[in-house]
This record gives structure tokens, sequence and C-alpha cells, in this order.
């Protein structure tokens, strides 16, 4: 009787090609390219003399560079400005399908695979970018990559790799009903550390994860590597199936039949041993706020942020005291006393419909301070253009948000949109290291919900601390 295996046992050998001292060489079926790390692999390519191995199952799109603005405005660096020609130039000429700028179908990269089908479960999937880890909630081994090896997956469209360890992360308990999958990432790196997943790929389980919706489970995964993890995933399931189901890369027919039956085989087998187990206790889990400059440094919103004494080893005083010193924060303050002057919900962790669904509804009837500058930035266009049919847009508008196109935009803040030096933001993106969103910028990483409440009080606030809306009868 065979032993039994995890799900991310079963994903590597079902792809795997050969094993050498040197590394697994393992099939990848899915490259997905932006247009940071592409071009010079292309050109790698073009030096060479060598041809894409499989152009059709690849897709590029830009993102990093690309001004969310009004529509039409120019790429003004020069550097962004040639990664997004020659991203064009080269994905026409490899015959590569490709989503430029401002065009109906472009967007950021993990939004895109998985809204068009492409992400699909027991799938080997990469991508020059590290949140490529987000394609793991449905089932993937699905991991950023550099350069050089992006140009390998071009010319072969395989990989070698040493085999990542294995890790499982169960959440026990409950969480507060106001808590979002971005907050149970946040309490996984505030647990693990920003480098306790290093050389495993960690499969998240238990009820709560399963609860979660597909894009509850993306915003997980997104957020895996900040614990240093090759990658994160989860198990698919109904949930799964239903997102995949009509998408329009899915398989269709008694393909989608043949398809569901081997998801439904990748589930890790009772009794599968991983080389690490942890148990997180999220019960009462409610909204987390960072208020360093790692994701690890994170506390609950309306909490203070913690003494020097707390830190157990002097190696993790000094980081505090250097967060600190950048952030232009005391130990314990009070996050709620921390003055917020953006607040930014988009990126490829939090931009997606149900992430600015889960927003409007804290903004609707409510007015965004006069302190705050306010930005929305959809994860693609498509979600823009469904938004817009839902009257979404018009609610942000409303509150005084600023609605803008499709991109990374504030997340990276190499395209226009920055915070200005000194300046605190609260954002829905995934890191706050020193300079992330802008020179001297400070960054706080919150859920949608969060940001919204915070948007809204000018203050770092959850959704709970804002007083009823008055509605008129019959509205």
């Amino acid at each position: 009787m065979a032993s039994p295996r995890t799900l991310i046992d079963k994903i590597w050998e079902s792809r795997l090609i050969d094993s050498k001292p040197e590394g697994d060489l393992i099939y990848i079926d899915l490259h997905l390219f932006n247009e940071v790390t592409s071009p010079q692999a292309f050109e790698g390519l073009k030096l060479k003399g060598r041809e894409v191995r499989r152009p059709e199952l690849c897709m590029a799109t830009a993102d990093h560079d690309v001004p969310t603005g009004k529509p039409g405005l120019q790429v003004l660096d020069e550097i962004a400005d040639k990664q997004l020609r020659f991203q064009k130039t080269y994905c026409k000429e490899f015959g590569i399908e490709h989503y430029p700028m401002s065009s109906s179908g472009n967007g950021i990269i993990h939004v895109l695979g998985p809204e068009k089908g492409l992400t699909q479960p027991g799938m080997t999937i990469v991508c020059g970018d590290s949140h490529t880890a987000t394609h793991g909630a449905f089932g993937a081994i699905a991991f950023g990559i550099g350069t050089s090896q992006v140009e390998h997956v071009l010319a072969t469209q395989t990989l070698r790799l040493s085999r990542p360890k294995t890790m499982s992360v169960t959440f026990m308990g409950t969480p507060h009903p106001d808590a979002t999958a971005k907050d149970l990432a946040l309490a996984v790196i505030n647990t693990l550390g920003t480098d306790g997943g290093t050389g495993y790929l960690i499969e998240f389980r238990g009820d709560v994860v399963h609860n979660l919706s597909m894009e509850g489970r993306m915003t997980l995964c997104n957020m895996a590597i900040e614990a240093g993890a090759r990658s994160g995933l989860v198990a698919p399931d109904e949930t799964t199936f239903a997102y995949l189901k009509g998408k329009e890369r899915s398989p269709k027919g008694s393909l989608w039949d043949l398809a569901v039956d081997y998801w439904h085989s990748l589930a890790t087998d009772p009794g599968a041993q991983f080389e690490k187990e942890i148990e997180i206790d999220v019960t009462g889990l409610g909204p987390m706020v960072t208020w360093g400059v790692n994701p690890a440094q994170s506390v609950p919103v309306g909490s203070k942020i913690p003494s020097l004494e707390s830190f157990a080893t002097k190696s993790e005083r000094d980081a505090a005291v250097a967060a600190l010193s950048y952030m232009g924060l005391e130990p314990g303050i009070s996050v709620s006393d921390i003055p917020i002057h953006t607040v930014f919900i988009g990126s490829c962790t939090n931009g997606r419909l149900e992430d600015l669904q889960a927003a409007a509804r804290v903004l609707a009837g409510r007015k965004v301070s006069s302190s705050i500058r306010a930005l929305v930035v959809p994860g693609s266009a498509s979600i823009k253009r469904e938004a817009e049919r839902l009257g979404i847009d018009k609610v942000f508008s409303k509150a005084g948000f600023e609605w803008r196109s499709p991109g990374c935009s504030m997340c990276v803040g190499m395209n226009g949109d920055v915070v200005p030096p000194g300046k605190h933001s609260a954002s829905t993106s995934n890191r706050n290291f020193e300079g992330r969103q802008g020179p001297g910028a400070r960054t706080h990483l919150v859920s949608p919900e969060t940001a919204a409440a915070t948007a809204v009080l000018g203050r770092i606030a959850s959704p709970s601390d804002l007083p009823q809306v008055n509605k008129k009868k019959g509205k």
C-alpha cells in the first residue's frame, strides 16, 4: 500500500522529470510575466538564438510600471517606458498572449490568472514576481523566480530546483467576525516571523481556511512569502471548483468532470506527515495592523505598540528600535494615535471585486476624513468594469476616494503613485519595507475593511469603531 502523501508531494511528484544532486527538474504548467523581469529574459533568448518552448503556456501583462490615474496618462519614467515597450515587442515576436497597458484585458498578473481560469489545481506556476504564491490558493505549487530562471523556463518549460520542505499551518478556534483573510495572514507572519517559513511550502489547513472564499484564500497564500516560505497552498474543494466553473480557460464539458475527479485526489491523505506542523489559535482574532517595517511587526487594531522589554532577544529589540526610528513612532503608543495621511485599497493582495465590495460596505453613507488622501485601484480591467456595473465606484467616489484604473499602483511606488516622505499610509498591499511605497513612506498593512474605516475616521480603526450611519426612511 502506498504511503500517505501531502498535497505538496502529490503535485511535485506528478511534475518531476528527474532528480540529481543539484536539484529536481520539474515541468512548469503555466508561466506568467510582468514587464519588470521578462524583457531581460527575452533578450537572453535572442542572444542565444533560442525560441520559446511552449508560448501557449505563457501569459503576460503590464502591471508594475502602469500609471493608474486618468486613462491616457504617459509613462514618464524612462526605464519603465522601455520595459513596457520591450515586453510588448517580445511578446509579439514570440507569439505570447499579452495584455498591455490600457487594454480591455489588462490587470495585475496574479489577478488575471485566476479570473481567466488559467490558474488550476495541481499545476506548477511560475512568474518573475514573488507574490506568485497567490495562485497556491487553488491547490497549485506557485512561486516567484528570478530573471535567469524566467529565461530557462521560456526555453525549456522546465526548472531545476531544490525540493522544498513541507509545512502545515492549521488555524484553530473561531476568529472575531471582523477578522479577514488579511488578518489571518498577518497573524501567521507574526507567529512564524519573517523567516520561519524559509525553505518550506506551506499548506494552510483547518475549518477557518476552508470557510474562506477563493478571494480570501488568495490573500492568505499571497502573503505566505512574507513569512519566508516559498509559497502557500490550500487544498482544492467545492469552493475552488465553483469559482473555476465556467471561467474562460477552465475545462469544459466532459473535460471538466475529468478535471474535478483529478482535483479531488490532490487533497492531503489522512496520516500524511509534514516536515513541520504548526497550529495557530485564532480565537477572537480581530483586525490587525503593522507598526514596523516588516509584516511580522503587527498588533491588533486599537492596541499599543509593544514595549522594547517585550521582545525576547537583543536582535528583536534592535530590529524594533530601527523600525520605530524609521516609522517615527515610540513604544507604548496606541496605533490609533498614528497620524494617517494616505489610504490605499488595491494590489494583488486585496484588489479583487470581493475586496472592493467589502470596503464599499464600510464606506456606504460615510465620508473620507478631510485629512486623508484615499485611492482605490481595481486589480484588473474586468474587475473595474464589474464594479462600475454594480455601482461600487460611485460608493467610493461619493465617500471621497479616487477611483483609479488597474495596476500595482501604490503597492510598489514605482509608477507615480507614492506616499510622500515621512507620511503614514494605511495600505491593503503586502509589504511595509522601508521605502516600499516611495522614499521615506511609512506603511501600515491592513485589510480593505480596516482601510475603509481608517479613511473615514482619519486614524487606524476597524469597522466596529465607526458610528452607525443614519439612513433615511425608505432608503
